[in-house]
C-alpha cells in the first residue's frame, strides 16, 4: 500500500501517523567508547530501523549469551526481531535476512573492517557477511 493511502487510512481509523513511521526495532549492545557502533546505528536508522543503544563494559557475556563464536565476533551485538546481528552488517543484508527467514540465528561481519557501515576509509577488498548458528554451520551469506 502506498504511503499516502496508509496515511489516509490511518487518519480515517484514528491511528496515529507515528505508527506508520516506526522503524524495525534494534537493541544494540556496545562498548561505551566505540564510535563505529554509533555510526553503524546512524546507518541503520537511515535505512528504516530504530536503534536502542545499550552501553556495556561486558560485551563478552552478551556475545556468549547469544552464542557468537569468537571467530565471527564484531564490535557490537544487535538483536533484531529475534535474530543476532554481529558487527557492522549493512542494513540491506539485515533486511534481506528478515525477509528470507534464513536458517540459523543471524548474521555477522567479523572484526571492524574499514569500509563497512560505521568504519570510515576505503575498503581494501570484498567483505563477507556470514550466517550465525546454532544448529546451522556458518557460511558466507553475502559479499560487498
Amino acid at each position: 500500500m502506498h504511503t499516502i493511502k496508509k496515511l489516509a487510512l490511518g487518519l480515517a481509523l484514528g491511528v496515529p501517523i507515528s505508527v506508520f513511521a516506526a522503524g524495525i526495532p534494534v537493541k544494540m549492545y556496545k562498548n561505551p567508547n566505540c564510535g563505529c557502533c554509533d555510526r553503524w546505528a546512524a546507518h541503520m536508522e537511515a535505512n528504516g530501523f530504530t536503534v536502542e543503544t545499550i552501553n556495556t563494559p561486558d560485551l563478552a557475556s552478551i556475545k556468549a549469551q547469544h552464542h557468537v563464536p569468537t571467530n565471527l565476533a564484531g564490535c557490537h551485538t544487535a538483536l533484531i526481531e529475534g535474530h543476532v546481528v554481529e558487527g557492522l552488517v549493512p542494513a540491506k543484508y539485515v533486511k534481506q535476512m528478515l525477509a528470507e527467514h534464513i536458517a540459523g540465528q543471524g548474521l555477522s561481519l567479523p572484526g571492524m573492517p574499514v569500509g563497512a557501515p560505521g568504519m570510515p576509509g576505503t575498503q581494501a577488498g570484498p567483505l563477507t557477511v556470514y550466517t550465525l548458528g546454532p544448529g546451522a554451520a556458518s557460511e558466507a551469506y553475502a559479499s560487498f
